[in-house]
């Protein structure tokens, strides 16, 4: 693959005439497509559109030709990921996504813009609940309209519901451990890997690959990369959360250190600090304000947490490629295809190019 853009169009298109459609069906007007309108604002808004592009590179590195069909295959975890996106921003009560209003704060203002009855907050988190539960049909109903011959979707199936399964689990326990203010640091990685890297990287790869029949060592291979990448995606995005600029991010930037998320990031700060030291950060991730968020700051400076945190990602990166490494001895062809260099050359450039990006930050 000659890069992800390409890829990122052509997945954008199948979403916006997928989303086109279901607004037809609601007709004009009226409180439904209202709602629709509302999902498919924040699903065309952007996004790297890394889980489709994942699951082409998959498909292609077991053997796979690029079609549109698998191009449609691969947009279905874009509304996988969007379900995913509506109800983690309710469970962190985040107010943007992507540069914009988070669905749940949109839903609540129209509740109050009309002076609706009842409490404007809980109309808003119980639309987002079910704008949530129809990207999650919806993504469903895109990949079995997708053209894939039904043996394939058919072989990708164990994956893609293991994906859907490990992701609601990871989200559960992401709750548990903020609940019970847990700064540990395997608990993090633990829901990291469960949360993140099965709807991030994991899963879509492996699901391509799935579907285009490949072996027990490539899936094998495919599983080690994504583990590694999907990890190192979670704590470059804890870094830039606590860190980096929200007009570039497009989120709020110290609501994890807000909320007292037990985070990589957070956990080896906890790990490192003294006991006078422990019982500040844990006072002031309870605190919410930008004095407090300021101050954690200069602890995760400080306590060397974020020099740690950017070593393990460097390390995630290197296991990355060693698993690219022994996946070239499973893949079923060494050169790139004929049909505009669509072989294993380039989609280990690709997934390479991925880990280049997130370990440098």
């Amino acid at each position: 693959m000659r890069g992800l853009e390409p890829m990122r169009s052509r997945v954008d298109d199948v979403l916006g005439r997928f989303l086109g459609a279901r607004l037809e069906e609601t007709g004009p007007g009226g409180a439904e497509q209202e709602f629709v309108s509302g999902i498919a604002d924040l699903v065309s808004r952007g996004g790297k559109r890394l889980r489709a592009a994942l699951c082409v590179l998959g498909w292609v590195g077991a053997g796979g030709a690029v079609d549109d069909a698998i191009v449609r295959a691969g947009a279905s975890l874009e509304l996988l990921h969007a379900c995913a996106l509506i109800h983690d921003d309710v469970m962190d009560r985040s107010a943007t996504r992507r540069g914009g209003v988070a669905l749940h704060r949109g839903f609540a203002a129209r509740h109050a813009r009309d002076s609706w009855h009842g409490d404007s907050e809980q109309f808003g988190i119980g639309a987002a609940i079910a704008a949530g539960d129809l990207c999650l049909v919806w993504a469903d109903r895109l990949l079995r309209e997708s053209g894939l011959p039904a043996a394939a979707v058919e072989r990708g199936r164990p994956v893609y519901d293991a994906m859907r399964a490990e992701t609601i689990r990871g989200q559960y326990l992401d709750l548990v451990a903020q609940a019970r203010g847990s700064f540990d640091v395997d608990d993090a990685l633990t829901v990291a890997r469960t949360k993140t890297a099965a709807c991030t990287t994991t899963g879509p790869l492996c699901f391509g690959g799935a579907l285009a029949g490949a072996d027990g060592r490539l899936i094998a291979a495919y599983e080690a990369y994504g583990v590694a990448l999907g990890l190192a995606f979670q704590l470059r995005d804890d870094q830039l959360g606590a860190f980096a600029d929200p007009a570039v991010t497009g989120k709020p930037s110290g609501d994890d250190l807000r909320d007292g998320k037990c985070t990589v990031l957070l956990a080896e700060a906890y790990q490192r600090l003294d006991s006078a030291g422990r019982g500040r950060l844990r006072a002031l991730v309870g605190r919410g304000t930008s004095d407090a968020v300021a101050e954690l700051r200069g602890l995760l400076d400080d306590s060397g947490a974020r020099d740690a945190v950017e070593e393990r990602i460097a390390m995630l990166g290197k296991q990355a490629i060693e698993a690219l490494d022994a996946a070239a001895f499973a893949v079923p062809d060494d050169g790139d295809a004929a049909d505009g260099g669509w072989g294993w050359g380039s989609v280990r450039d690709s997934l390479a190019g991925l880990v280049a990006t997130v370990t440098r930050g």
